[in-house]
């Protein structure tokens, strides 16, 4: 009834039969697919902390100056073209953030470590962070901050002696200050760590700066306005000199200048290529060798008239075996180093339906291709010459 069924499996059972050989494949194809995993992982997880910050402004769209490109190094604009956009039937409300870097003490070491200030109006949180909200009132007086607790520890640990005292005390640009609670960010490209505090305090910590220049405007739309449609429209009335965009456009200008701005995107897409590449001489090699040491048996089926073509079709299942029995453990290791490094570092890494199917389809295209490579010493062997 299914003839396909019954056929003899040849090529599971010549991968069976040396299963030295077997484990060693399968051990270079994890290895590789290991390397492809943990550069991918990495890669995913450096970018969505770079742009956290970006979606988690509360607003419908977002005026920046269009020389912004990094938190890292920011540009401000004048806090009049913010207001100006309220001429616009659709907007709601306008709100402002100010960014810059500042050197935070250490209280217990005594040394300074940059950090990005973030300096909002308290009384409207530009952050969808909870803890904001239920620090609105101590952001309000002057020099009370937010800290990040997910930041680097070199800055100290805060959030334990916060708990058990209910009071951090340090400096932050050789000013004293009070951390009144904690929230959780992350470290990035950018900054090892992040301060939320009120927009009078950030003047205070950066005397030089002017109030009426602001690193990014955020605006509420009304109920039922159409985000797109309305910066569109905003962007033919502004000038040049301003850039309307969406959360996530903002998100994605940080996130292409970390991937094509700098080498970053290269030496992990390098990662990912060597890994590949080393796939496929494994997967080769082992190919290679299960054909020299059956030659004559494939010899006989070519002179019982076997064809090249199916011949190929046993190499390239051989192929696909080998690809499943190698992603499935590289798999399930990289998810226990997802964890490992989480912990670690406190990275927003973690396994996606998206990179297992991608990582999945390089393997299978990486065992394929060593497989037709291999096929070349079975094509050139000719049945007389071996009997």
């Amino acid at each position: 009834m299914f003839p396909k069924f019954r056929k003899t499996p040849l090529a599971w059972r010549q991968l069976m039969k040396e299963k030295t050989r077997l484990a060693v494949a399968v051990a270079g194809i994890t290895f590789a697919d290991m390397l492809m995993f943990i550069q991918l992982g990495f890669e995913s997880a450096l970018f969505d902390a770079a742009i956290k910050p970006h979606r988690n402004l509360q607003a419908d769209l977002v005026l920046i100056n269009p020389q912004f490109q990094t938190l890292f190094s920011v540009k401000s604009f004048s806090r009049e073209r913010l207001y100006q956009t309220l001429s616009h039937d659709s907007v709601k409300s306008v709100n402002s953030v100010y960014i810059s870097t500042g050197q935070w003490r250490n209280p217990q070491t005594r040394l300074d470590r940059a950090i990005l200030v973030w300096g909002i109006d308290p009384a409207q949180p530009a952050f969808s962070f909870p803890e904001i909200k239920q620090h609105q009132n101590d952001l309000k007086q002057l020099y009370q901050v937010m800290f990040d607790q997910a930041g680097r520890p070199e800055y100290g640990d805060i959030a334990t002696t916060l708990k058990q005292t209910g009071n951090f005390q340090t400096e932050l640009n050789s000013k004293a200050i009070n951390v009144k609670g904690v929230f959780s960010n992350g470290a990035s490209f950018a900054a090892d760590g992040n301060v939320i505090t009120s927009d009078s305090t950030f003047l205070q910590l950066f005397p030089d700066r002017k109030a009426d220049r602001i690193e990014v405007g955020l605006l509420t739309l009304k109920s039922g306005a159409e985000p797109e449609k309305v910066r569109s429209q905003l962007e033919a009335i502004l000038p040049k000199d301003v850039l309307v965009l969406t959360p996530e456009g903002f998100a994605q200008i940080e996130k292409n200048y970390w991937a094509t701005g700098t080498g970053i995107g290269f030496i992990f897409g390098l990662g990912v290529g060597v890994g590949f590449i080393v796939g496929i001489v494994i997967v080769y090699q082992i190919l290679y060798s299960d054909v020299s040491d059956h030659l004559p048996e494939y010899a006989t089926l070519k002179a019982m008239g076997y064809s090249d073509r199916y011949l190929l079709g046993v190499l390239l299942q051989e192929a696909l075996f080998l690809a499943i029995l190698g992603f499935l453990p590289s798999f399930f290791l990289s998810l226990g180093l997802y964890q490992l490094t989480y912990t670690a570092t406190l990275l927003p890494i973690s396994m996606t339906v998206e990179r297992a199917i991608r990582v999945f389809i390089l393997t299978i295209v990486m065992c394929s291709f060593s497989g037709a490579i291999a096929m070349r010493k079975l094509r050139a062997a000719d049945p007389a010459d071996i009997f």
